[in-house]
């Protein structure tokens, strides 16, 4: 398998490679690596998440909040979609990408119905499907653009986006579900 430059992933994305909206993402993430960061983090997500109890992830710190099910799920959602956009700007791919109303997907997935074990299962099977693809990809298909959401985004940006999405969402885990 070809290994990526650790240049092009160890700078953060110029702001032409990504909507705005997604900077309060890239700009969580540490400088350095991003594969070594997504790989640190999924230990972090697994370890803080798996001792918590199913009553427990059933919690939502207010009405029509998501549970810590649900959130799980749809971190594991987003990254899903996140790494096929990559794949596509990736592949050189011309058509469009829709968006995706994540509250929908959450309404869909179930994820108060799994077992937490399920849910961090498959958090960390999509998390290394996403880091082979990444370790897969050379400078050029980094660089590589996809329109989604209306806009242009480049694969390389999308590795930055995932990591700073799952900050994001372990953040308020930390702040408003695991404190109590």
């Amino acid at each position: 398998m070809t290994q990526t430059s650790s240049t092009l992933l160890s700078s953060r994305p110029a702001a032409d490679e990504h909507l705005p909206y997604y900077e309060r993402y890239i700009t969580t993430v540490p400088a350095g690596d991003v594969l070594a960061t997504l790989e640190s983090q999924l230990r972090e997500t697994v370890v803080l998440l798996e001792g918590i109890s199913e009553e427990q992830a059933a919690y939502r710190y207010a009405p029509g909040k998501w549970s810590v099910k649900e959130v799980i799920g749809h971190v594991s959602d987003t990254e899903r979609v996140f790494s096929y956009r990559a794949l596509c700007a990736a592949r050189g791919e011309t058509a469009a990408l829709p968006s995706f109303e994540q509250d929908d997907y959450v309404a869909q997935a179930n994820s108060d119905g799994r077992t937490m074990r399920s849910l961090l299962d498959e958090l960390t099977a999509v998390r290394q499907s996403s880091l082979a693809l990444f370790r897969s990809l050379d400078d050029t298909a980094l660089a590589r653009r996809v329109v989604a959401s209306g806009a242009p985004v480049s694969a390389r940006a999308l590795a930055w986006i995932i990591a700073g999405h799952e900050r994001h969402h372990l953040r308020i885990l930390r702040e408003r579900y695991l404190t109590r």
